[in-house]
C-alpha cells in the first residue's frame, strides 16, 4: 500500500484515498442550478477512483458567483439540483464536498470562454461587493459591505452549509482564497477598513472567524470542514506564510479540520514562480506549525509525484485538478502505476484485463 492510497478519516467521514478532485469552474450552470453538464462531468469523476470530488466554487448568494455560469446553494432548489450526482458519486464510493463561496469584487464575470470580461445588467451581471470600495484590475469598483451586510454573509454561510449537508454533501469547504471575499478581507492588500474589520490581523480575520464558528455550528459535529487559504500574496507587504500559519492555529480551535493550502490572487501581477508542487512548502508548513491536516493543490500531476507528498509527510491529502479534466479517471491510472489494485467500476474491468 503506498501513501496515496491509505484511507483518511476526519471526523466521521472515511476517505477510500486520499487523492482528491480539486474543485474547478465550469461555467455551466444555468442561473445558478447545475445541470446536465455538471451530471456527465461529476457522474465521470465518480467512477474514477477519487477519495474525494470536491464541487467547483458555490455561491452561498446568487450575487457570491464568479460569473453568470456559476453555480449557487442559495436556496433548496438550487440544493437539490445536486443530489443525484451526489448519490451517483456515493454508489461508486467517493465522498462529495461542495466549496461555499463568494467572489466578492472578481464577481459578475461573464463564462471563461465569452469574448468581454463582466456581465452587464442585461446579460444577468449584479453589482459586486468587497471589504473595501476598491476594484480588481480591469473589474468595476465594488460596493464596499456595511457592518450590517457582513453579518448577513456570516447567516448566508451558515444556511449554505445547512442546504449542503441536507443534500448529502459530505464535506463543507469554506473558500477563503484567491482573491474572493474573504480573503478580501484577511488581505492587508485588498482590505482598507478603519472599523472592527480592517486594520489589525484580528480585525481583517474577523469576518472569515466568523463564518468558521457559524458554519461549525450549522454543520453535525461529524461532518468535516475544509477551509482554502491563500497561503501568500506573493506580494511585499501582503499576506504571507506566517499569517497563515498563525491564522491556521486559530481556526482549528474553531472546528477546521484540515486548511487546503493553495495560493495568491489578491493582485493581478504577483510574481508567481508557478513548478511542479510549487504550493506544497505551505501545506508543509501549515502542517507542522499548527498542527493541523492539510492538502497540498498546484500543479500536481503525477501518481509518483502524489505518492511522495504524502510519503515524506508534506500533507496529508492532495487535491489535483487539471489532470482530472484530462483524464477523470486518473487515480485508475495512478494506481497501476503505483503497482497498486484498487477496485475499478464491473463496467471497465475489462479494460483492465486487456492493459495486462
Amino acid at each position: 500500500m503506498t501513501s496515496l492510497f491509505e484511507p483518511l478519516k476526519i471526523r466521521d467521514v472515511e476517505f477510500s484515498n486520499r487523492a482528491w478532485v480539486s474543485p474547478m469552474c465550469q461555467y455551466s450552470a444555468e442561473n445558478g442550478v447545475v445541470g446536465q453538464w455538471h451530471n456527465v462531468h461529476l457522474g465521470a469523476l465518480a467512477t474514477g477512483g477519487a477519495g474525494l470530488i470536491m464541487v467547483e466554487a458555490t455561491g452561498v448568494v446568487p450575487e457570491g458567483r464568479i460569473s453568470i455560469g456559476c453555480p449557487s446553494i442559495e436556496d433548496d432548489a438550487h440544493a437539490d439540483a445536486f443530489k443525484p450526482m451526489i448519490d451517483f458519486a456515493h454508489q461508486h464510493g467517493a465522498k462529495m464536498g461542495i466549496q461555499l463561496a463568494h467572489a466578492g469584487r472578481k464577481a459578475s464575470t461573464m463564462r471563461a470562454w465569452d469574448d468581454h470580461l463582466m456581465a452587464s445588467e442585461a446579460e444577468g451581471g449584479w453589482q459586486a461587493v468587497s471589504s473595501s470600495a476598491v476594484a480588481f484590475e480591469g473589474y468595476p469598483t465594488p460596493h464596499e459591505l456595511t457592518v450590517a451586510e457582513i453579518a448577513q454573509l456570516v447567516q448566508d454561510f451558515a444556511d449554505a452549509a445547512k442546504r449542503a449537508v441536507k443534500v448529502g454533501f459530505d464535506v463543507i469547504e469554506i473558500h477563503g482564497a484567491h482573491g474572493y471575499l474573504l480573503h478580501q478581507f484577511y488581505s492587508p492588500l485588498m482590505n482598507h477598513r478603519t472599523d472592527e474589520y480592517g486594520g489589525s490581523f484580528d480585525n481583517r480575520i474577523r469576518f472569515l472567524h466568523e463564518v468558521v464558528v457559524a458554519v461549525r455550528q450549522a454543520i453535525p459535529e461529524g461532518t468535516p470542514l475544509f477551509l482554502r487559504i491563500s497561503s501568500s500574496d506573493w506580494v511585499d507587504g501582503g499576506w504571507n506564510l506566517i499569517d497563515s500559519i498563525e491564522l491556521a492555529k486559530i481556526v482549528k480551535e474553531l472546528g477546521v479540520d484540515l486548511i487546503d493550502a493553495s495560493s495568491g490572487g489578491a493582485t493581478h501581477n504577483a510574481k508567481i514562480d508557478a513548478k511542479p508542487g510549487f504550493q506544497v512548502p505551505f501545506a508543509t508548513a501549515i502542517r507542522t506549525e499548527a498542527g493541523i491536516l492539510t492538502s497540498a493543490v498546484g500543479l500536481i500531476t503525477g501518481a509518483a509525484q502524489a505518492d511522495h507528498i504524502l510519503t515524506t509527510g508534506e500533507a496529508d491529502a492532495v487535491f489535483v485538478g487539471r489532470e482530472f479534466l484530462r483524464n477523470p479517471r486518473w487515480v485508475l491510472d495512478a494506481a497501476e502505476k503505483l503497482g497498486i489494485t484498487i477496485a475499478w467500476p464491473s463496467q471497465f474491468e475489462r479494460a483492465r484485463t486487456l492493459r495486462k
